[in-house]
């Protein structure tokens, strides 16, 4: 197979190592910001060189040991647009050429782990992947996301022709770093009844909208509420590994946000909003006055009519503790979901190996066909059914129906009975935004919160972002479309953090998000609402395929499985504002050239 799709031949790299003798100045950035002083080296760090496994920053000052320095390739070894990944002795690290100049960073994704060599080098940065994040080749800022942590940069230089990279041993190993975060400077009571910034939730969007304003320099009160119980964690886990702990996915410890003055409220729920007086109420009686509000308070489950509500053991996947409640009593046992979402399907396919037997109930024919489309759906089907997975589609749920209290049986409207001794719903969610009401805040009839381009409602002062908003989507001519993507709603935390500190910035991403199932995964890229037809390339009986999704002569968005970095590559396409015409896949389907989009990269048409 050619184009990104060729396997790159092995290269063995020879490596020379030496530790400096004696210590050199200060290496990558000095607090003012002047360049090191290490001699022809070109240092591609921005502030903080180093690494941060969770708060805490590379002391400026290290001993010479606490580097290493190899000779890594030949000058003539990567061409331009090339990437490798080299090995320094105490870890590893991607070294790049663009533009007849080397660069090196950590070779990660700090979001998964993905080898950032397999992604989609492009116009100074490198793309994920797997999830799309984008790191500057330069810095190693995040500059697109999913991810909260940026990487660790490397000097380079050419000596006789061979290519050395300097880097210190504890950045090689973290792979990650965080960027420099300003403090609080103001004199706070933590009772006090006011913060300069309140963020309502905990997820995704507000985290990053916090972090945003810290990192931008934000010096004033900052607190963070939220109904969960934990710090911030990553919740797409939940369905995939379900006896993760909180501790296993959280995303931030209470240490790290202490450390960087984002307070943290735990089980408060907001019953009220007062944008003239500008304050949130509290369900325990609590009242705080703001400057600037954020609300990303996420979604909550679609309701659903059926008897027997009170039977437990029946679930809604919303904590860890859900989670872990629910591989529990399915071990051995009769499980039952209800929806064919990528939450509840995410759930089956986490439960056949647990679980006596797995039941998936759905209203449509096959699972995903709304987005993903039919042919697409029946092979993923078709794998859930090689897994013993038992579908009844076209279907709903009638009855719950208990013994002493717990589920013992699922009745459908059919009038099939299925044995459960436990239940998951996932059957679609809607915006959690019951307490805006009386607010004055503008919602649309489905209960999705409005916002402008730079996540502004109609209230003064007041921004939101995340599973909750509809907003103005450029590639669609700013139609206002809801994307809830755990990757779209950190965009919409650094757009609305920006925004507060009159740095108005547009949303300039691509949607990406991902689904995992029986050691497979379906990346997506775009916004495919509403599309018209779907070109399959590769095989879909073998689930190694690309989908492109078009609306009239364009695409508007792709999946893949098993054809990594395809989706990558297409979300690195459209974002730089290209379009890909449905008559040239067709001819790469003609061809045989599945999945190879390459010359896009350098000649989409505009």
């Amino acid at each position: 197979m050619g184009g990104c799709f060729s396997k790159p031949k092995p290269v063995e790299v020879k490596v020379e190592l030496s530790l400096l003798e004696k210590e050199k100045e200060m290496d990558g950035l000095s607090p003012n910001g002047k360049a090191s002083p290490f001699a022809d080296c070109r240092p591609n760090g921005a502030l903080g060189h180093g690494s941060d496994d969770d708060s805490t920053p590379l002391p400026l000052y290290h001993k010479p040991r606490d580097y290493v320095e190899a000779s890594v390739c030949h000058v003539k070894d990567l061409e331009n647009g090339q990437m490798r990944e080299v090995d320094l002795g105490s870890g590893r690290a991607l070294l790049i050429k663009e533009h007849g100049e080397f660069s090196a960073m950590g070779h990660k994704c700090p979001h998964y782990g993905a080898p950032l060599v397999k992604g989609v080098l492009s116009k100074g940065h490198v793309r994920c992947p797997w999830h799309g994040a984008c790191f500057n080749i330069a810095t190693g800022d995040i500059e697109d996301f999913p991810g909260l942590d940026s990487l660790p940069t490397f000097q380079v230089r050419v000596e006789k022709d061979k290519v050395i990279i300097r880097a210190n041993k504890q950045a090689l190993q973290s792979q990650k770093r965080s960027k420099p975060m300003a403090r609080c400077s103001a004199v706070i009571n933590s009772s006090t009844g006011f913060s300069h910034v309140l963020i309502i939730g905990s997820g995704p969007a507000g985290l990053v909208c916090a972090e945003t304003l810290r990192q931008e320099g934000f010096t004033d009160r900052i607190v963070m509420c939220t109904m969960d119980r934990h710090p911030p964690y990553d919740r797409p886990k939940l369905s995939k590994s379900l006896d993760s702990t909180a501790e296993q996915l959280r995303l931030r410890s209470v240490d790290f946000l202490q450390d960087h003055d984002i307070e943290l409220l735990t089980e408060k729920e907001v019953v009220a909003i007062d944008v003239k007086t500008r304050s949130v109420t509290f369900e325990d009686g609590l009242r705080m006055e703001y400057r600037k509000l954020f609300i990303a308070t996420g979604s909550k489950p679609k309701p659903m009519n059926y008897k027997g509500k009170d039977v437990r053991n029946v679930f809604h996947l919303r904590t860890p503790e859900d989670a872990n409640s629910v591989a529990r009593l399915a071990s051995n046992k009769n499980a039952v979901i209800v929806g064919t979402s990528f939450v509840g399907m995410e759930v089956a396919a986490a439960l056949t190996d647990k679980a006596h037997s797995v039941s998936v109930i759905g209203i449509e024919s096959v699972p995903f066909k709304k987005a993903l489309g039919e042919k697409v759906g029946k092979a993923i089907m078709k794998l859930f059914e090689a897994n013993r997975v038992k579908f009844y589609m076209l279907n709903e749920v009638s009855e719950m129906i208990g013994h002493h209290g717990q589920l013992k049986e699922v009745v459908l409207k059919s009038g099939k009975v299925l044995r459960a001794d436990v239940c998951v719903i996932g059957a679609g969610s809607v915006p959690a935004t019951g307490f805006l009401k009386q607010s004055g805040v503008h919602m649309d009839s489905k209960g999705f919160i409005t916002v402008n381009k730079m996540m502004q409602t109609n209230a003064d002062g007041v921004f939101a972002g995340g599973d909750v908003v509809i907003f103005p989507f450029p590639p669609r001519n700013n139609k206002k479309v809801n994307i809830p993507h755990w990757q779209m709603a950190h965009v919409h935390g650094r757009v609305a953090a920006l925004s507060m500190m009159g740095r108005a910035t547009e949303i300039k991403t691509v949607p990406y998000f991902w689904s995992a199932m029986f050691g497979k995964t379906i990346r997506y890229a775009g916004y495919g609402d509403g599309f018209d037809d779907v070109i399959i390339q590769g095989d879909l009986d073998e689930l190694r395929f690309v989908a492109f999704y078009t609306r009239s002569e364009e695409v508007v968005a792709v999946a893949s499985m098993n054809y990594d970095p395809i989706v990558s590559r297409v979300a690195e396409v459209l974002g730089s504002g290209k379009t890909i015409k449905k008559r040239d896949v067709e001819m790469l389907a003609r061809l045989g050239k599945t999945g190879d989009i390459s010359w896009l990269i350098d000649k989409g048409s505009q």
